[in-house]
């Protein structure tokens, strides 16, 4: 039951800025039985779905990301801020709840021979999953669909990745 995580993820009010209702999932991360629930229930809906890559934005979906790709035995490819991949690489700067910023990942980690999973703590606004379904776009792979441990629904960030699939674990 996805509830059963709900006591592990702690509201920190105006964080970042006023008005921000922050939802912290350190707590989570701590409990071992809470993350290996959280990983499994992120996972579980694309064990049939022929994933190659496990695509997880920085830094967050890093955690997470990893923990699925292993869990459906498959790849794990970083997309990061800016001067942190040391290859050739894509960009693609997108707005924030409260600013813009910028992603990469490197030029030949993906291409249209992969079926990928594009994987976040959070989806809010969407700017960073549009982001992420831009580069997986511009670099020619199919995007399987969207795991997010988190979807803050009244900010509307499904309606940015459309079409594509997004599962959530739990919604506020």
């Amino acid at each position: 039951m996805p509830q059963r995580l709900e006591p592990l993820i702690r509201e920190i009010p105006d964080f970042p800025k006023p008005g921000v209702m922050f939802k912290d999932i350190t707590p989570l991360l701590a409990d071992a039985a809470g993350l290996a629930l959280a990983v499994e229930f992120m996972a579980n809906p694309f064990r049939k779905a022929n994933i190659d890559l496990v695509i997880g934005a920085e830094s967050r979906g890093f955690i997470f990301g990893t923990a699925i790709a292993q869990s459906l035995c498959c790849g794990f490819v970083p997309v990061r801020k800016p001067g942190k991949l040391p290859a050739e690489r894509r960009s693609m700067t997108y707005d924030l709840e409260y600013g813009t910023d910028t992603l990469e990942i490197h030029a030949d980690a993906i291409g249209p021979e992969h079926r990928v999973l594009i994987v976040d703590d959070l989806l809010a606004t969407g700017g960073t999953m549009q982001a992420c379904c831009d580069l997986v776009h511009d670099l020619g792979a199919e995007i399987a669909g969207i795991s997010v441990l988190i979807e803050l629904t009244f900010l509307n960030g499904r309606q940015r990745v459309k079409p594509h699939e997004v599962t959530a674990v739990l919604t506020y």
